[in-house]
Order: C-alpha cells, then structure tokens, then sequence
C-alpha cells in the first residue's frame, strides 16, 4: 500500500515534527506511514522491511511510541472525510492494538515462567548440577520421551 498525493496533502499538516514544532523534527514522515502501511498490510515482520524505508529498529521504535500514544487513530478521526484514508489508518490502529496485545501477552507468559521457577528453586532448593555422566543419560532420556 502506498499513499496517493492527495491523501498525503490531507495528512501533511496533521503530522508532528514539522519545522516550527517543538520537539524532535521527522526526516520523513510520508516514508514513515508508508513502511509502517507496507509491515501492517502485509502483517510482516519489522526486520523485513525494505532498506528504502529506513532503518527497521527506528521505524518500529516510532510505531511504537506512536501507538501508544493513540496518534494512528487520531489521525483516523482527524481524515473521516477520505474514506480510503481513514480505512488505512484505522487498520495501522488495529495492527498496533493487536501487536501491542501479544506483546503484554509475552510479557505475561515470562513473568509467570519466572515466578513458577522462582517457586520451584524455592521449594526444591537449588537445581543440582549434573555431572557429565548423567548428561549423556538425559540425552537418551530426551530421546525416548520425545
């Protein structure tokens, strides 16, 4: 997907980091939307995108804070008018809220792993350490268990 010169025209003014406003200045915010539009569209993954976009790292870290700071439906409401527009928009806000879902779903999962191993070294002591001779008898362990 990529903007068409009209929508950016309609998107231009509602942009932040234009000359004259406070804050960090954007390079480019067009090419912004549109990697952020070519990894939402195509639900790929960040470091596949393009090298004409950028560097991957920096555009996910500013999708990021854009999402959380709610700018991708602002931007939805603020272009009802195009219905193209505001359809794309409200997708990137929908990928966000999904994207920022799995990540506290991640973050939920590796707390409670860690609590349940903080828990088991609390009940069991520490783990033992095995000696050579009992690796190789898990890893025919592993073998017969699979």
């Amino acid at each position: 997907m990529k903007l068409r010169n009209a929508q950016w025209e309609k998107l231009e003014p509602l942009m932040t980091g234009k000359v004259g406003d406070s804050g960090a200045r954007a390079h480019n915010n067009r090419l912004f939307i549109e990697a952020v539009l070519w990894v939402s569209a195509g639900h790929r993954l960040w470091h596949d995108l393009p090298s004409r976009f950028g560097r991957w790292n920096t555009t996910y870290m500013r999708f990021v804070r854009w999402n959380k700071n709610a700018v991708w439906r602002r931007l939805a409401v603020q272009t009802r008018d195009d219905r193209e527009l505001c359809a794309m928009l409200e997708h990137i806000a929908a990928y966000g809220d999904a994207w920022s879902m799995r990540i506290a779903h991640r973050s939920q999962r590796a707390d409670s792993r860690d609590s349940f191993a903080a828990a088991m070294q609390h009940v069991g002591g520490p783990k033992p350490v095995l000696s050579a001779e009992d690796d190789t008898t898990l890893h025919w362990l592993r073998l017969v268990s699979e």
